[in-house]
């Protein structure tokens, strides 16, 4: 007979719930991970395009997403699977006077919060870039210890040291209801089974709002989707993962890096947003997304694309996550709305996570961590979500 008690279930096999699992097993709880779907990443995760930043404007996401990339720059050497990970770094190149002083004035808040960044010169931008848009060039922001890995590599590799390690996992498993009783959860009823529990994680991604209805939560979450492709294998021609923040009609910016396969990966924020979960791909994005990047990079002209998806992110207002602890429902623990982000901010936020089951404080700061709070006002946006 398969086990019906555990310590902690993580409803959802993504970008969060798979680190938290691997994280929460090691400090010794006993761990099931449920999903309705066939295999580890087949919701949101699968749609990323691999960029790992602690480049932010928010202090909880920097220190957060520091810890993330140790991780992950880290996981080779211990763990002995590959991720795909390059530390390219990021770039930001920018062309417009607004642009310099918005990024410059981040930088204080970043260096005081740990993170490897700094203004660098047009020339230093060429250096990084070779045959970058010379025209209008100011300079950028560059951290060079910011990267990019395999999203479908690395979710893999986490679940099998879960698995390793001794976490149970549920797949084409669909959870019908949360109990509460006394405030506190205590099981969780799914169209197979009932497990017996002290924590609950809701780690849904887009399906957390009806997860956390189950409690009596509202969670402030609300989908739109981009746009993403990846080209044919084409010599090295840059490292760092770089992002033009200009907006031009039918595109807010884009952002591409080369790959550890040679490939070119690139993806779009839209102007106007594609709101709701709608997965169907198309290629209507490619004439803006292509005219942006060769407008930046002439050297792209001439290279093939493969494949085109569509991902789509569990938006905020703000732009932030929101993550906690439920007052109604003591032992419900969600992280959530992450904003597209989900991949970088996993492994990291998995500390804070088991640590807010285990100690009841997170490891980040008190300070920053009330900018994830349920509770907070939600007016401000961040700057670089």
């Amino acid at each position: 007979m398969s086990k019906t008690t555990f310590d902690l279930i993580i409803i959802g096999a993504g970008s969060i719930g798979v680190p938290t699992a691997l994280n929460a097993r090691r400090q010794g709880l006993s761990v099931l991970v449920l999903d309705r779907l066939a295999s580890p990443g087949q919701g949101e995760n699968k749609s990323a395009i691999g960029g790992i930043r602690a480049t932010h404007s928010d202090p909880a996401k920097i220190r957060i997403c520091l810890r993330s990339l140790e991780v992950f720059r880290e996981w080779h050497d211990k763990e002995g699977s590959d991720l795909g990970w390059q530390q390219g770094g990021y770039l930001f190149p920018i062309y417009r006077e607004p642009d310099e002083k918005t990024m410059k004035s981040l930088l204080e808040i970043q260096h005081n919060h740990g993170l490897n960044i700094d203004w660098i010169s047009p020339a230093q931008v060429k250096d990084l870039v070779p045959g970058i848009n010379e025209e209008g060039l100011r300079g950028g922001t560059y951290s060079p210890e910011d990267g990019n890995l395999s999203p479908l590599l690395t979710v893999n590799a986490f679940y099998f040291a879960a698995l390793a390690g001794g976490v149970e996992f549920h797949f084409h498993e669909a959870v019908r209801s949360v109990v509460v009783e006394n405030e506190r959860v205590t099981r969780v009823i799914t169209d197979t089974n009932k497990y017996a529990c002290k924590f609950v994680l809701n780690a849904a991604g887009i399906g957390a709002v009806e997860i956390g209805r189950m409690v009596g939560l509202d969670l402030p979450i609300f989908p739109d989707s981009h746009e993403a492709g990846i080209t044919e294998p084409v010599a090295r021609l840059f490292n760092p993962l770089v992002v033009d923040i200009r907006p031009t009609p039918g595109g807010k910016n884009c952002y591409f890096y080369h790959n550890s396969a040679n490939r070119i990966v690139f993806c779009l924020t839209p102007d106007p947003l594609y709101p709701g979960t709608d997965h169907r791909s198309h290629s209507s994005f490619l004439p803006i997304v292509t005219r942006k990047m060769i407008d930046l990079l002439p050297r792209l002209s001439n290279i093939r694309i493969r494949r085109v998806w569509r991902g789509c992110y569990p938006q905020t207002p703000d732009g932030m996550p929101v993550v906690g602890e439920a007052l109604q429902a003591r032992g419900y623990f969600y992280a959530v709305g992450l904003c597209g982000q989900g991949l970088m901010l996993g492994p990291g936020l998995a500390q804070d996570l088991v640590s807010l089951m285990s100690t009841g404080k997170p490891i980040t700061e008190d300070a920053a961590w009330r900018s994830l709070s349920l509770q907070r006002s939600f007016k401000t946006t961040e700057s670089l979500k």
